[in-house]
């Protein structure tokens, strides 16, 4: 029989960094949705026109653009359609896998993609790079990469 262990309840400190970051992970992403909005965009819209951006021939294969965008295939079918319907994005069937469908990024997608970039990096800039000393920016990386590492792994995906 299994004992249950006592949980290691958070010092004053980790709840305070803890919940800091939940604040600030809230409160940015909706600063930022909200900064996409005049474009049209949201959040999972840009996600996804970026990852297309920087793909190979400008597509991706549904099930690598889900994984990328942590999406379940379903939602992400749902978000392609809406992108689709707004001439953003198209699917193309696979010619070596006949179940596969591709993502690709449409003329106007890539358009819109050059066009919002710009606004999004100052959005970035202002509402989060800028807010933290310079000095400050590279052991934020450094304290935060294990905990990437760690969820990536936990994932299957390195």
């Amino acid at each position: 029989m299994e004992t249950e262990l006592a949980p290691q309840w958070l010092t004053d400190e980790e709840q305070c960094a803890w919940r800091t970051h939940l604040e600030v992970n809230r409160l940015l992403n909706y600063q930022l949705e909200k900064d996409l909005q005049p474009f049209g965009l949201t959040m999972n819209d840009y996600e996804i026109l970026v990852n297309l951006s920087e793909a190979e021939e400008l597509r991706m294969r549904m099930s690598d653009l889900a994984a990328a965008t942590l999406q379940s295939k379903s939602r992400l079918s749902h978000q392609i359609t809406r992108m689709e319907n707004a001439g953003l994005v198209r699917r193309e069937n696979c010619e070596s896998d006949r179940r596969g469908l591709y993502t690709v990024l449409t003329d106007f997608g890539l358009e819109t993609m050059q066009k919002v970039a710009p606004h999004h990096v100052a959005s970035v800039r202002q509402h989060f790079v800028d807010l933290v000393p310079p000095e400050d920016l590279g052991n934020l990386s450094k304290a935060l990469t294990p905990i990437a590492d760690h969820l990536r792994s936990q994932r299957g995906k390195p």
